[in-house]
């Protein structure tokens, strides 16, 4: 619920195209833990101011073209939605150094949880398109996205011997069928990590008090990141093999990688019911970042926040609320100026 008493300055912009300078977004390799080249290619699921030049360091506020009424609640229902995965032993494989629990691969998860006493394990999930990704586990049951449909997913162990030697732990495949297309991008998982009552939670519950549209709460989140979150270049510049964003952290400490504006902004949609996808990847030669949903009215708005390696940008939101499915196709063209290398 909405407390009077918040801070925060609101705005739903009309018509907005505001532009964050930032400086570079740091080494590509941290990513998905690894410096594993992984691939691949995202696909689309149906589910329910001043800008700052390059260093200034400067706070940034938007320019809203127009800001929405703020005596009461908007239409829309901001009561969180926070989804929990479980691990109930139905479907588990493994041995005594790690256990994978599938027993809700129907809702576009599984669970890992590694045993054994080596500090260096990696996983690998490669996906019925043949693509793979690499993960850091770091102890406990730790949950997992599937994001390429149904089909076999190879999942492997590894611990870590010497230097980048690694020897497998346990290995197998695993055969899903996804009822739920929209799980993989409303459920929590080791990258977009969030559960009820955490501050990111009631943040967006916040931004989403004046909403009337699933578009009105992107634009709200979108607005409160460039105004209260600032880009953290000597995180960028010294972060390892590994690194995992904390949306939590990332609200109380107000600053951040790329990782971490897109691990939040994702944290915030997914618990008001917005399915989300955090990618990761290049477009031409750019490092990049991006965030696209699922708008009821619109159907999936791909890279509606995007971070193109140098500043954050909002795409039209009158456009994006306005426009048919073949517009909004032409207004993003055919995708292939887009390499996502990662979705989570």
């Amino acid at each position: 619920m909405f407390r009077p008493g918040c801070k925060y300055k609101f705005i739903t912009a009309l018509s907005l195209a505001v532009t964050l300078s930032l400086s570079g977004c740091g080494s590509a390799a941290y990513v998905n833990g690894s410096s594993t080249d992984a691939s691949q290619v995202g696909g689309d699921r149906t589910a329910t101011g001043s800008s700052q030049a390059p260093g200034d360091g400067a706070p940034v506020e938007a320019q809203p073209v127009a800001t929405p009424e703020t005596s009461g609640q908007g239409t829309r229902d901001n009561t969180p939605l926070c989804l929990e995965p479980t691990q109930p032993g139905t479907d588990v494989l493994g041995n005594d150094l790690a256990q994978i629990d599938f027993s809700n691969a129907k809702d576009g998860y599984f669970s890992v949880e590694y045993l054994g006493t080596c500090e260096k394990v990696k996983m690998q999930v490669t996906c019925p398109n043949t693509v793979t990704y690499t993960y850091t586990l770091t102890g406990g049951w730790e949950v997992f996205p599937l994001t390429i449909d149904s089909g076999t997913y190879s999942i492997g162990i590894f611990e870590n011997i010497a230097g980048s030697e690694y020897s497998t732990a346990f290995r197998t495949d695993i055969d899903v069928t996804i009822e739920d297309e929209f799980g993989p991008y409303l459920y929590p998982n080791q990258y977009v990590n969030f559960k009820e009552g955490d501050p990111c939670v009631a943040m967006g519950e916040d931004l989403a008090y004046f909403a009337n549209t699933d578009l009105d709460v992107v634009t709200n989140i979108y607005n409160y990141m460039i105004q209260n979150v600032t880009y953290d270049t000597d995180l960028a510049n010294s972060v390892e093999s590994g690194y995992l964003p904390d949306p939590n952290r990332t609200l109380e400490s107000g600053t951040g990688i790329c990782l971490d504006y897109s691990c939040l902004m994702a944290s915030m949609l997914r618990s008001q019911g917005i399915p989300t996808h955090m990618e990761i990847g290049y477009a031409s030669t750019a490092y990049h970042a991006w965030i696209s949903v699922y708008l009821r009215e619109t159907g999936w708005v791909n890279g509606i926040i995007e971070f193109n390696g140098t500043s954050w940008e909002l795409m039209d939101p009158t456009f994006a609320a306005s426009s048919s499915a073949s517009e909004l196709q032409e207004f993003i063209g055919d995708g292939n100026n887009y390499d996502t290398k990662y979705i989570y």
